[in-house]
């Protein structure tokens, strides 16, 4: 069920205001009453003063016992009236601070559990255009979104993810407090996606201190960065403006080609590239001659294309880069 939200200073205004109506309520109840009340320290029926200080000693269950109820009528309108307007009283005014507390204690509690539990998840960095897709990508190849954590400053971008069932952690990913919170100790990959490059390169260096075995992907914009973000410790680095430069250069010549290259990055469509474990039966044979479209096999870490003399033959342990056709069925 969706949660609805009310501000903090709303929803204690809310609480405060039932209170005095309460209060106001038992006011109007022991005046209209007052001469079944009884002052030690001056005769006479009560006054409007005497009314309001019985009735807010009586919610608050201080009860000095100087103003008591002394007719059978009296002590009746107490125990049908002003009794529950007390119960209602401390409810909303205990209440508030109990409802702060609980749901304080419960978000903790829930983020410590999360953290004890979480392995091996992937941390998106930065929420924008280039953070959204890689996070498509991600559920679309079949990542749980409970394995995705997203870090950004934008609210409405946190969100949108956590509208998809992603993580969420409000904060700047170049703050290593932020980025433990996020786990990324424990990450198996992390995702750096700021809009700037000078972020991209600081978020790669906290990230790959506090994560010295996680892969990173970094994007940024500029050509001359790169081995800014190499040095930094990033594994992989695509620039995003030359990849959408030469896919608009090869569209105005060959757009057919531009929609191949589309189709191959969009994993639950059409083609998509993949990649996997070999076989044991195809272990010594070449991986130009089996069904798969082989692209290129990893060995050690590193990526061989299918025509390099080391790809030859396929070894134990290799993993293959091909080309999968995504259908309903495979689906």
């Amino acid at each position: 069920m969706p949660e609805i939200k009310v501000s903090p200073v709303r929803s204690i205004g809310r609480r405060v205001l039932w209170a005095l109506l309460a209060l106001a309520a038992a006011v109007v109840i022991v005046y209209v009453d007052r001469d079944g009340y009884r002052d030690s320290s001056k005769p006479g029926p009560l006054s409007w003063l005497d009314c309001l200080y019985y009735a807010t000693v009586s919610l608050s269950t201080t009860g000095y016992g100087d103003i008591t109820p002394v007719t059978a009528t009296a002590r009746l309108v107490n125990i049908v009236l002003v009794t529950p307007l007390r119960v209602l009283f401390l409810v909303v005014l205990v209440g508030t601070t109990l409802s702060v507390l609980t749901e304080r204690s419960r978000q903790v509690f829930r983020i410590q559990r999360w953290r004890t539990k979480v392995r091996d998840h992937v941390v998106v960095i930065g929420y924008g255009t280039k953070g959204r897709s890689a996070v498509g990508a991600l559920l679309g190849e079949g990542t749980d979104p409970g394995q995705v954590v997203v870090v950004d400053t934008d609210q409405w971008a946190l969100e949108a993810a956590s509208g998809l069932g992603c993580v969420t952690v409000h904060g700047s990913g170049t703050r290593s407090d932020v980025l433990r919170v996020a786990g990324t100790n424990r990450a198996r990959a992390i995702v750096v996606a700021p809009s700037r490059d000078d972020t991209a390169v600081l978020v790669t260096l906290t990230a790959r201190e506090l994560a010295p075995k996680a892969q990173i992907a970094a994007s940024i914009r500029e050509t001359e960065n790169v081995h800014l973000l190499r040095q930094s410790g990033a594994d992989s680095v695509v620039v995003s403006s030359e990849t959408a430069g030469r896919l608009l250069g090869m569209a105005t010549s060959t757009p057919n080609v531009v929609d191949m290259v589309e189709d191959l990055l969009t994993p639950d469509a059409g083609l998509a590239i993949a990649e996997r474990d070999v076989e044991r039966a195809e272990i010594g044979g070449s991986p130009r001659h089996l069904p798969d479209l082989v692209l290129g096999v990893v060995r050690g870490g590193r990526l061989y294309r299918v025509d390099a003399p080391e790809a030859d033959t396929i070894e134990r342990g290799d993993r293959l880069l091909y080309v999968r056709k995504v259908t309903p069925a495979t689906e």
